[in-house]
């Protein structure tokens, strides 16, 4: 028998309330236009039919909404490698539309770094490495890895949710070169967060500093997942992971479904 485990984070619209810094409301939720069954819902059906309100059930009209705002990266989603230039792997960068569900739907890894993993901070290569070996696997070409940095402590509301331990372009590097094509993480961004990145730049003049990990994708394709959900229900390896993003033609990035297949 197989078991379902939803890896996706809700999308909320209430979250644009509650997000700690106001820039990120595009990516925690759309701001939503509610269509009632007794507001603009039964006046809509009573223009579609010419009927009264006593003609309908309950005398209640459609519901429905008009989502606003409403990012491409927003919640748990899929980027693309064109997210990341128009160049990746030495060929045209992909969207999303281009990207085949069956290089979406692979067998998954958990790599646990939480003892290592510190907010604001890249994830050291070495604690890749050592949660890879607790997997009792290696990578496999196509293989999706999934970081749990321990972000699930937080709720989106805490300031501390979006001082997230990050990816280096070492360690996507590191990770690509293994074979991993889907590359995911329950932090709200891959990178550092771009307020550390930023003053790192300015500290040293270093361009690597700048939005490292992202850009390690222009030298080897992979599929970039964020803000997943529920990491600990998994195993470390022994699962199947499908992204199912919004089918948007043309764009970077897509909110998916994910979620994890386990064989009792």
């Amino acid at each position: 028998m197989t078991r379902l485990i939803d890896l996706t984070y809700p999308i909320d619209p209430a979250f644009r309330d509650t997000v700690p810094i106001p820039e990120m409301a595009a990516i925690v939720g759309p701001s939503v236009q509610w269509v009632t069954h007794t507001g603009r819902g039964r006046d809509m059906m009573m223009e579609f039919f010419g009927c009264t309100p006593d003609d309908l059930p309950g005398s209640e009209g459609m519901a429905g909404e008009v989502l606003n705002d409403f990012g491409t990266h927003c919640g748990t989603h899929v980027d693309a490698p064109w997210h990341s230039g128009s160049v990746s792997g030495g060929a045209p960068a992909r969207t999303i539309s281009d990207i085949e569900l069956s290089e979406l739907l692979v067998p998954g890894m958990v790599l646990d770094v939480r003892e290592r993993a510190r907010p604001g901070q890249a994830i050291p290569v070495d604690a890749l490495k050592s949660a890879l070996a607790a997997t009792g696997r290696a990578i496999e070409p196509g293989d999706a890895v999934l970081i749990r940095t321990g972000q699930e402590a937080y709720p989106i509301s805490d300031l501390r949710y979006f001082n997230y331990p990050g990816m280096s372009g070492a360690g996507t590097r590191f990770l690509a070169d293994q074979g991993a094509k889907i590359l995911g993480t329950d932090a709200i961004g891959w990178d550092r967060p771009i307020p550390v990145m930023a003053a790192a730049f300015r500290e040293t003049g270093d361009p690597r500093e700048i939005w490292d990990g992202h850009y390690a994708i222009r030298d080897k394709e992979a599929f970039i997942v964020q803000q997943l959900d529920n990491l600990a229900a998994l195993p470390l390896s022994g699962f199947t992971v499908g992204f199912f993003p919004i089918k948007l033609i043309g764009t970077s990035a897509a909110p998916a479904r994910v979620v994890a297949f386990l064989d009792d």
